[in-house]
């Protein structure tokens, strides 16, 4: 009898109660960075064995009636052409693919979000195609000095210049396609105008990866930091 090297429903049922109390503890809004690949994760399921690659899908249809998904990518890499290696897809096709996996898994997909925007031909083709499906789109500026510059990003200047991305559920999470999507700085740009605009309202950034592991998080907040596979 083969031991089972990683237990995906004991995974559901942890991650689904962690999420479930951390929620309950910021005001009913918690802000969960979802970082690696939300889907079709072969790599974690080749050096865990017995994880299965769509678990992060089914962690989150558990919590379909209280969650939104925000999806950003960067407009960098968009022009670059960058392709995502496991697939051999560009970052264009990877994000609309990433938006019919969550639409297959009945999951909603409340925003998009272009981190480091500039104009181009790529990216402006990526966002035609996503206001056909009517899903908002915001666009994010580079902010110089992010992430050292405290002062200047945590301020009018910096998480200010950003614009309130609008959700309804209790649960939002951020993720999107490769590194440096710009998921971190939404998550922590959210709770900036969350401050600003309600004075109390404090929310909680996560990272979801394997199991939890719990770090403090600065400002007054707390972060759900889980290893990387």
């Amino acid at each position: 009898m083969h031991k089972i090297g990683f237990d995906n429903e004991v995974y559901l049922e942890k991650q689904t109660e962690a999420i479930i109390k951390r929620v309950s503890k910021f005001n009913n809004k918690l802000y969960l960075e979802f970082g690696g690949k939300l889907s079709f994760d072969y790599h974690a399921h080749r050096v865990l064995p017995g994880y299965a690659p769509n678990v992060k899908l089914q962690l989150l249809q558990r919590l379909k009636d209280q969650i939104e998904v925000v999806f950003c990518v960067c407009a960098a890499d968009l022009e670059a052409g960058r392709i995502r290696g496991d697939f051999g897809i560009t970052y264009e096709i990877a994000t609309l693919k990433a938006i019919d996996d969550l639409t297959d898994w009945h999951i909603k997909t409340a925003a998009v979000v272009i981190n480091r925007f500039s104009e181009g031909a790529v990216t402006r083709r990526l966002m035609n195609k996503i206001s056909r499906q009517q899903i908002p789109i915001y666009t994010q500026p580079y902010i110089d000095g992010y992430p050292t510059d405290v002062d200047k990003v945590v301020a009018a200047q910096g998480f200010g210049r950003y614009p309130y991305i609008t959700t309804s559920e209790p649960i939002v999470v951020v993720t999107g396609v490769g590194p440096g999507s710009g998921k971190m700085s939404t998550c922590l740009a959210q709770m900036y105008h969350d401050r600003q605009r309600g004075g109390i309202m404090i929310a909680s950034a996560a990272a979801i990866q394997g199991m939890p592991s719990l770090r403090p998080f600065p400002s007054g907040t707390s972060r759900l930091t889980i290893p990387s596979m």
